[in-house]
Formats: structure tokens, sequence, C-alpha cells
């Protein structure tokens, strides 16, 4: 696999994080990368930095947006949009560096990402 750094999607993110007022997400410790030769179905995926590598390295939280170029980079401008809103959904109100499952107390991902995309809609056609 290859890495490079996804100055793109960066942006997206940022313009995602503040149209919805993603107040909690701290763009500075969100990075972005594409990967190539994958196998994985996904079209991107989020890591997290554990608390305990936090102590460790004496760091804060920290998160990695990677997309899979091969499936990404094909998909339309809202679709791409929607994927980086699912993934910015896993990460918790308190930006701990842990992950939020795709189901759970009253939480379904994908319905989440249709609602706020829905909003997100509405306030760039303005």
């Amino acid at each position: 696999m290859d890495w490079e750094e996804a100055n793109d999607i960066k942006r997206e993110i940022r313009s995602l994080v503040k149209i919805l007022k993603f107040f909690h997400i701290k763009t500075s410790r969100i990075f972005c990368y594409r990967s190539r030769g994958s196998k994985s179905r996904s079209y991107a995926r989020i890591w997290s930095l554990p608390k305990i590598f936090q102590r460790a390295l004496s760091i804060d939280a920290a998160y990695v947006i990677e997309v899979l170029s091969e499936k990404f980079d094909k998909l339309g401008v809202e679709d791409k949009q929607k994927v980086l809103l699912h993934e910015l959904l896993h990460i918790p109100k308190n930006f701990s560096g842990a992950l939020l499952s795709h189901r759970g107390r009253g939480r379904h991902l994908e319905s989440q990402v249709k609602s706020l995309f829905k909003q997100y809609k509405e306030i760039t056609s303005r």
C-alpha cells in the first residue's frame, strides 16, 4: 500500500465541520491521507490514537481519515461528502481518541448521515 497526504480531503473536512458546526472536532488534530493498493471494500476509514498512546507519547488525541483512492476517487462530489461525514460521525463529542460504532444507544450512523447531509445541502444552497 502507498499513502500520500490528502490536502483536498482536509479542506473538505474543514468545510463540513464549519458548516455543520461540529464544534467538538479539532480539525488541527485531523490528518487526511489517500491510499492506493488496499484490498478493502471501504471507501474510507478513520483511525484513532487511543488514550494509552496519547499518555505514553504525551500528545493530544488525533484522528486520521484515510480515503481509499480506487473507490473514493470515483465517487461524485456529494457521495464523497457523505463518506467524509460518515467518518466524522465516528468521532465522539469529547474528542478523546476513541471511536464510536455504527450503531449505539438510539444511534444509527447512516440515518445521521442522511439527516446531516440534508441539513448541509440546505445551508450551502442559500
